[in-house]
């Protein structure tokens, strides 16, 4: 959330605060702020146990970052440690910095992944005649 702000713009917010607030009031209302924050957190986790209290002894190991779509979609494709797909094999495979230079002779580290990509996407397949329609693929669209 706050992974952009920069070492001079938290100095400038401080210097701010003691001109705004005066170093007489700056402890008591850094004091209050971190009150308010722990009731907020007291608040966000006694929600999560009454939620987890309610779905049951089942859900008790529920993780509530898993509501997060990238975590949701991360474990579903790669699961619990496992790589059912290859995903992990695909990515040691290609060396991603050479294929983004344009480098040929290095795109690949291992022989099992030395597809012509250019070359299969340049081959149209058979050539249709006159009055023919172009096969349909529902499960394409």
């Amino acid at each position: 959330m706050f992974g952009d702000i920069g070492g001079l713009e938290v100095v400038a917010i401080i210097v701010m605060a003691i001109v705004i607030f005066g170093p007489d009031k700056l402890p008591k209302l850094i004091q209050d702020t971190m009150g308010f924050i722990r009731k907020i957190r007291s608040f966000a986790d006694n929600a999560k146990e009454d939620i987890r209290s309610e779905l049951g002894p089942e859900f008790q190991n529920f993780d509530f970052e898993d509501l997060n779509p990238k975590t949701f979609v991360r474990k579903q494709l790669i699961g619990d440690g496992n790589d059912p797909l290859g995903l992990k094999d695909l990515k040691d495979s290609v060396d991603i910095k050479s294929a983004l230079n344009g480098d040929s002779g290095g795109a690949t580290r291992t022989p099992t992944a030395s597809v012509d990509f250019a070359k299969a996407a340049a081959d149209p397949g058979p050539a249709l005649s006159v009055g023919e329609r172009p096969p349909f693929d529902p499960d394409a669209t």
